[in-house]
């Protein structure tokens, strides 16, 4: 079994400074999104957000089982930071960057241009254990704040860091990528984004990709008109 490159046996709180664990900072990022996600969900009233809507969105169906998709990425969330916190610190610390980079952007946006979408079908056609699932996520995340979607920004940059990670196989890899997809496309299947949102999310992306990954981009580009 791999061994990780980082031991956490000793750690403490008052350790965070210590250069050996000081990318774990970072993670600080997400106490302060939950407190301006509670705030903007709170604080701004849904008469006062834009309506997000597009022609595409009257031609995706609902369909309650891309619901398993939409949950799953928090558990690619979890294993993606948890995977690079023991194997590769450097990746930890560029996903969660990226990761902060899209929150601040998208939380700007939902104070600037409060958006919210009436696409959530107002009965299910059928009950089963999706659509209980899917009403679950409606009852704790609203239909505001959706414009850009932060599903979509997270799921690019995870697949971003994965895709350039040495010693980890290439099934992973394109299971990653598959997951992606399969994440993206489940916000507007059970009505929890519009396209727009999707769309939104990706300018966000480039943003970070070029903050993170800037210098990586000049090399490879650089590299490839030397030669």
């Amino acid at each position: 079994m791999r061994k990780p490159t980082v031991d956490y046996s000793g750690f403490k709180l008052s350790k965070l400074r210590d250069p050996k664990f000081s990318h774990l900072l970072l993670l600080l990022g997400w106490p302060g999104y939950f407190v301006m996600y509670f705030l903007t969900e709170n604080l701004i009233p849904r008469e006062k957000c834009h309506v997000i809507h597009s022609f595409l969105d009257d031609l995706i169906p609902f369909c309650e089982g891309f619901v398993v998709w939409y949950v799953f990425w928090y558990v690619l969330i979890v294993i993606s930071l948890g995977y690079f916190m023991f194997y590769n610190v450097e990746s930890f610390k560029k996903l969660q960057t990226y990761i902060i980079i899209t929150q601040v952007v998208a939380m700007a946006v939902y104070i600037i241009y409060p958006s919210c979408q009436n696409l959530r079908p107002d009965e299910f056609a059928r009950e089963n254990v999706f659509t209980f699932v899917v009403n679950l996520l409606y009852s704790f995340d609203t239909s505001t704040g959706v414009c850009p979607s932060l599903h979509v920004a997270y799921s690019i940059g995870i697949a971003s860091v994965w895709l350039r990670e040495k010693g980890v196989s290439k099934w992973w890899k394109a299971f990653v990528v598959f997951a992606v997809i399969m994440i993206c496309l489940s916000t507007m299947f059970i009505k929890q984004h519009s396209a727009v949102d999707f769309f939104a999310a990706i300018p966000v992306c480039i943003l970070a990709e070029a903050i993170v990954y800037g210098k990586w981009w000049k090399e490879k580009f650089t590299h490839r008109h030397v030669t």
